[in-house]
């Protein structure tokens, strides 16, 4: 990255992925351009293992007012995330939130808009604020080669993409599994066709505790006859990230809970042939692809976005628009 000199960063939360975020953000800047906030003076200690000579405060007043802050990151509850993220950008920070941006469509809709209306509070950076989400998995490069086949015709016509991101716990209490891990998929899931859907169905169930769906499948119907649906669950005997995208000329599977061999090409499908329809059958091959963390791509990407004032990959566009399926998905689940 060029320039970085101009970013001071701003980490709101350093608990289990706020940490990740601080390791990440010590590995790509300087630790005077990195300050660490959070509540609890606890994460001190974890931050000063990470670096200790990155700043860290328990008051979020002072990061508003330190004008030489033009960027935040936001690694708290969900719930905290449009509270805190409206502040920020009122002060003329621009600011990553992590999934989901917020709880309610309606809130999102307004950072999206605060986003489009505020300019960075840095003389030294031109534009808008950049609103971005934590949609970590768009920054995998496995994810791009898959969108880059895509379009290259190298499945064919894209005709259906199904997702299982199962485990055994942990248990939420704030959240249920669809909240939980459904926003990975689903933001996949839109990068991958490039639309909105046109019709959402979902159902689930709460086995462990009342209210707090631990299964659900979500079933999204596409433009151009795309399908799409979505499993999740932490009530499941074994660990599975699987993605399967499948067009009229070969199919991707995409495992990135494997060690080895985490994304492979499958020519298989049906064709025509002379007004039959025959069935083609061939052995998979290996897709290779670029080795980066995605949380490393996807923090240089808010970064380039801020310093080179170009629109992020996750906007809050993006980010509203995963926001809506969700709401829509868990309006289905409790209707049903």
């Amino acid at each position: 990255m060029n320039n970085t000199k101009e970013l001071n960063v701003a980490i709101i939360g350093a608990g289990r992925w706020g940490k990740n975020h601080v390791k990440t953000a010590n590995g790509l800047l300087n630790p005077e351009q990195i300050t660490v906030c959070d509540f609890s003076e606890t994460a001190k200690g974890v931050v000063a293992e990470i670096n200790p000579e990155i700043n860290f405060t328990t008051d979020f007043d002072s990061v508003l007012k330190n004008e030489e802050i033009n960027a935040v990151i936001i690694a708290t509850p969900a719930e905290t995330h449009f509270e805190i993220a409206k502040k920020a950008m009122e002060a003329g920070k621009n600011a990553l939130v992590e999934k989901p941006i917020t709880l309610v469509p309606s809130e999102a809709e307004e950072l999206l808009n605060l986003s489009l209306s505020k300019r960075s509070g840095d003389p030294d950076l031109s534009g808008n604020l950049k609103l971005m989400v934590g949609h970590v998995l768009l920054f995998h490069p496995a994810v791009l080669r898959i969108k880059s086949g895509i379009e290259n015709g190298d499945i064919g016509r894209l005709q259906y993409i199904y997702s299982n991101r199962l485990n055994l716990g942990a248990i939420r209490s704030e959240e249920n599994a669809l909240w939980s891990f459904a926003p990975h998929d689903i933001s996949v899931i839109q990068y991958l066709v490039g639309d909105n859907p046109t019709s959402i169905q979902a159902n689930g169930g709460a086995f462990v505790q009342e209210g707090i769906e631990d299964s659900t499948i979500t079933f999204l119907t596409y433009p151009n006859n795309v399908k799409a649906h979505i499993f999740v669950s932490w009530l499941h005997p074994f660990k599975e990230q699987r993605m399967v995208i499948i067009g009229d000329k070969g199919m991707y599977v995409f495992e990135d809970s494997l060690k080895t061999e985490k994304l492979k090409f499958f020519p298989k499908g049906f064709k025509d042939v002379d007004g039959v329809i025959e069935k083609f059958d061939a052995d998979y091959e290996v897709i290779e692809f670029e080795s980066a963390m995605p949380l490393a791509e996807e923090q240089k990407h808010f970064y380039e976005s801020i310093l080179n004032n170009t629109t992020p990959r996750t906007d809050g566009k993006h980010a509203l628009e995963v926001l809506k399926i969700l709401d829509m998905a868990t309006k289905e689940i409790k209707g049903n």
